[in-house]
């Protein structure tokens, strides 16, 4: 990948990165709201907020910042199955990912059952706090990890750096 292309691939892949930690750090506030609000009409408009939020801002910016991580770690040198950092953060996004969009149904039947609820049942309904909570601590770690880009080669990274040093030194 050329330069002008892998930065226009990394500014896509960071917006939709950042976008997806910003989008869960609101379901999150909102979760809180369902918790500790008092009023049925706040923890009503927060779990419809939290499934529009959901299916609209979060799964779509999940899906796209996998989709373009991998873009990434297949056109630059870092490849995919290579460095464990790569590797982890790909496994990492990759259950958040499926955990969220296995998820989201049951956030569905919570906005829709808050929204006929009253009362007592209101109140048992809660929030949502401990998927968003869960994943945005996976999240963060991922991040860390592109951050910081701790060294250590996979099985395969290891025997691809020798077969290029091989053929690098190879005077055939």
């Amino acid at each position: 990948m050329n330069p002008g292309l892998r930065k226009f691939t990394l500014s896509i892949h960071l917006t939709f990165s950042v976008g997806w930690i910003g989008a869960v750090f609101v379901y999150l506030a909102l979760g809180v709201a369902a918790v500790t609000s008092p009023e049925a009409q706040t923890v009503r408009a927060a779990w419809a907020v939290m499934e529009l939020t959901g299916w609209y801002v979060i799964v779509p910016m999940a899906i796209a910042a996998w989709l373009t991580g991998i873009v990434l770690a297949l056109g630059t040198k870092w490849g995919l199955f290579r460095h464990y950092w790569v590797l982890i953060s790909f496994v990492l996004t990759t259950l958040a990912a499926i955990v969220l969009v296995l998820h989201m149904p049951d956030v569905s039947v919570m906005a829709a059952a808050a929204q006929g609820a009253d009362g007592d049942a209101l109140e048992e309904l809660g929030g949502d706090l401990l998927h968003p909570g869960l994943g945005l601590m996976v999240l963060l770690v991922v991040q860390v990890l592109n951050l910081y880009k701790p060294q250590g080669l996979t099985r395969y990274g290891w025997r691809k750096q020798q077969e290029y040093r091989s053929s690098a030194t190879d005077p055939n």
